[in-house]
């Protein structure tokens, strides 16, 4: 029994090395601005890469920029790593700009693919307006900051810095010239080629990476980071935010229906997570909810439009005041502003006139709906007698006289009498 027992627990212990195989190089791509989920991801990525023991974390870059505190994470994250990282601006086309190019300076190699550039890190405040000087403050901390960074890493310092000052930014080829990254490569083959048996210090000592037999281990984000991921896009938390703040106009408007409060719900949950990693401008949000209110107070009051008007001109004030940067990236598009607007705008247009449509229309039911209706002279009327109107025997009265079964329309009510006519 215990013979068996050993031969199983072997048979389960070179299975498991079989399926581990050698350590592997572990690629992970960033082709997005920098946000906490990127820093978390990156940050996963290289807890599993150092659990498993493998030779190299490569990163793929392709990067505008992105939040100062996301990008701090992940450059003390590569800078403690136990496994060493590169990363490799690709492909031609492909930037590290602004907080991606301080993470490709923290890398144990920089590299990049012809056609790409890397630079323009100067820090940008979230506002529009900033303070002169807490923006040289801001400069001067970055400017230290990277500063260290390239001297850790043997990069030069003066290009360094003049990326946070000056916010230049080097192709490819000048970058390799003026010792900010290691060495270029066409591709990710030429790249591990040239990275085979290359030296670099790491840890506080010199290593040899030897990749030649190390299989490609790709990382990707997980469901829920990759749901997380796209609503920091400020078009996707905008729209989120339309759609809760709709959904839950609408529960409030009709109680009980439920699910459009529920949509709501999740939908501003999600937008208010999202807020997190923007450059928000709450009286733009305020905004926003003002044009709902001013829509809501047309249907309930008559303004002759007047409401309307206010409250798309506070929507649109308040979705550009909304996301407040310099950066593209960080703002919302004008063609989905325009859109949300003018359809926000056009459908509570179609509800205030179908509001006034029911408003000026005429009773159907009641006694307020009786005027107008016709039915049959159950009696000869002179001046009184009995008629059958809407399925109901009525005293009625006529200045003319009426013979029974002729047909009438009933012009008023008068207490519990109709007055009618003959209709001829």
């Amino acid at each position: 029994m215990r013979f068996g027992t050993l031969i199983m627990i072997a048979l389960l212990l070179c299975s498991a090395l079989a399926l581990g195989g050698q350590p592997g190089i572990r690629l992970v791509s960033i082709h997005d601005p920098i946000n906490p989920v990127t820093a978390h991801f990156l940050q996963r990525n290289l807890e599993e890469s150092a659990r498993r023991g493998e030779r190299l974390v490569l990163i793929e870059m392709d990067t505008p920029g992105g939040l100062d505190t996301a990008m701090r994470e992940i450059v003390k994250d590569i800078l403690a790593s136990p496994v060493p990282v590169a990363v490799y601006v690709a492909p031609s086309g492909a930037r590290a700009a602004s907080a991606g190019a301080i993470i490709a300076l923290a890398a144990d190699v920089c590299a990049m693919a012809p056609g790409t550039n890397i630079g323009a890190a100067h820090p940008v405040s979230m506002g529009e307006k900033s303070d002169t000087t807490m923006e040289a403050k801001l400069v001067n901390d970055a400017e230290a900051y990277v500063e260290g960074i390239a001297r850790q890493r043997g990069r030069d310092e003066a290009l360094a810095r003049r990326m946070v000052r000056d916010s230049i930014s080097l192709s490819a080829d000048k970058a390799l010239a003026g010792g900010v990254i290691d060495l270029m490569a066409r591709d990710r083959g030429d790249l591990l080629q040239q990275l085979e048996g290359r030296t670099i210090k790491h840890g506080g000592r010199e290593l040899v990476l030897h990749l030649a037999d190390a299989g490609l281990v790709r990382a990707e984000m997980g469901a829920v980071e990759r749901v997380l991921n796209a609503i920091g896009n400020p078009n996707v938390a905008y729209v989120l935010l339309m759609i809760g703040m709709m959904g839950i106009f609408f529960e409030l408007s009709n109680p009980g229906v439920i699910l459009p409060g529920v949509i709501g719900g999740i939908s501003l949950i999600l937008a208010f997570f999202a807020f997190q990693a923007l450059p928000v401008n709450y009286a733009g949000i305020l905004l926003i909810l003002l044009a709902l209110v001013l829509f809501v107070a047309e249907i309930k009051i008559v303004s002759h439009g007047m409401l309307t008007v206010g409250g798309m001109i506070a929507m649109l004030l308040g979705s550009l005041m909304l996301f407040e940067s310099r950066e593209p990236y960080l703002r919302v598009s004008w063609s989905l502003i325009l859109v949300t607007v003018l359809s926000t705008t056009a459908f509570f247009t179609v509800v205030v006139a179908k509001a006034l449509a029911a408003h000026r229309s005429q009773p159907i039911t009641g006694r307020e709906g009786l005027p107008g209706q016709e039915g049959v002279a159950e009696s000869t009327i002179a001046p009184q007698g009995k008629v059958f109107v809407r399925g109901e025997y009525w005293d009625a009265s006529s200045e003319e006289p009426i013979s029974a079964g002729s047909r009438i329309k009933v012009e008023a009510v008068e207490g519990m009498r109709l007055r009618v006519k003959k209709i001829l």
